[in-house]
């Protein structure tokens, strides 16, 4: 699967594509290449492949198909949530809640609506990274739009009890968004019994490629378009439809749905087994909570250790300091200093993120590594 026999523990980041996936993409790319949105036969029977894909997708997440519009992934599908909400409510009042542990593209955005007059409370999170209920409770406001919370946290795994915090945004009349491109794939997900108004995720996280991404929007839900220009998606995304990556991410559902328990079973072996090994290793200790966390991830602090130091030094070995999307920046994780870690412990830290096509072998190998390099 990987070259120069790669040992790859960073599925977090990104995921090779899955062979069953790229065989059913590329007819798209080669002889089925017409536009969905032409109106001659060739077109329009791409358009009706699109719509299978669609409601299969959908059916992913038990919605309906005219309750998801395709993006160019999950930073996409935030922006135009958030900065949609924003404006189609802002009558309403203009105050966000999210998470101090959120992905920088929800972050990134509601630091943008501040500038814009909105206002944005950033909710701390306990040690383990869970947030507290009660926190939120108090942070709700009559003139609150929006909560946004992330289903799994990119960096140390943890799952947030979305349920019950779309429940309380309910209440006050707030809608609720979650970024599920860490869960999408690895969990099932059910929209209507989580109860959310709005749920991105992205592709090449589930082993489809990069560049594909889908928006759920509860059916009533109003989003003002943040990008113009043909109409497509229901007027909320213009823009010529990604057909390959369509079909790519329908097939990664497809195989999700079918392996989940299976993969969930051998990958929580895999991840367990690394995570008691490299525990043992003095100076060590996990970040986050060891329960209510997503099987495939595990992030380590090796006290008076430099991440960065220690990724140099392990050769063909994949692994992350962070969130990949931030690690051209030099600074400490802000979801690790946001659990309590002080930076020294924060740039001592590891993310291990392991997917279906880990072996034993991989696992044995990076253990042996990594005591090696702690002698």
């Amino acid at each position: 699967m990987f070259a120069e026999n790669i040992k790859y523990l960073d599925y977090n980041s990104t995921t090779p594509i899955d062979p069953r996936v790229l065989e059913a993409m590329l007819p798209f790319l080669k002889d089925n290449f017409a536009n969905s949105s032409s109106s001659h036969h060739f077109g329009q029977r791409i358009k009706e492949m699109v719509k299978q894909a669609r409601e299969q997708i959908a059916d992913f997440i038990n919605a309906e198909s005219d309750e998801l519009i395709f993006t160019s992934g999950a930073t996409e599908a935030i922006n135009i949530a958030i900065k949609g909400v924003a404006e189609s409510y802002f009558n309403k009042g203009k105050h966000i809640i999210t998470l101090s542990t959120e992905h920088k593209a929800v972050l990134d955005t509601c630091n943008d609506l501040e500038r814009k007059g909105f206002e944005v409370t950033y909710l701390s999170v306990t040690s383990n990274g869970l947030i507290d209920l009660e926190e939120l409770k108090l942070a709700i406001r009559s003139d609150t739009v929006l909560v946004s919370v992330m289903y799994v946290n990119n960096e140390i795994g943890v799952i947030q009890p979305i349920k019950e915090i779309a429940k309380l945004a309910h209440e006050t009349g707030a809608l609720f968004m979650t970024d599920a491109t860490q869960a999408a794939g690895k969990t099932r997900i059910d929209v209507n019994n989580l109860g959310v108004d709005l749920l991105c995720f992205s592709g090449h996280k589930m082993y489809a490629p990069k560049g594909i991404g889908a928006l759920y929007i509860r059916t009533k839900t109003k989003l003002n378009p943040q990008i113009h220009g043909g109409g497509h998606e229901r007027g909320l995304r213009s823009g010529t439809l990604n057909v390959p990556g369509i079909v790519a991410l329908a097939k990664a559902c497809e195989l999700a749905s079918e392996e989940m328990d299976l993969n969930q079973k051998s990958i929580s072996i895999l991840r367990d087994k690394l995570e008691a090994e490299l525990l043992q290793l003095p100076n060590t200790s996990i970040n986050g909570v060891s329960e209510n966390r997503i099987y495939n991830t595990t992030n380590i602090r090796f006290i008076g250790q430099d991440a960065n130091i220690l990724i140099g030094r392990m050769k063909n070995i994949a692994v992350s300091n962070g969130s990949a999307c931030s690690s051209s920046v030099i600074e400490a994780s802000h979801v690790l200093k946001a659990i309590g870690l002080n930076d020294d412990d924060a740039f001592a830290s590891l993310r291990f993120s392991l997917g279906k096509f880990n072996t034993m072998e991989d696992i044995d190998s990076v253990i042996q590594t990594i005591k090696e390099l702690n002698q």
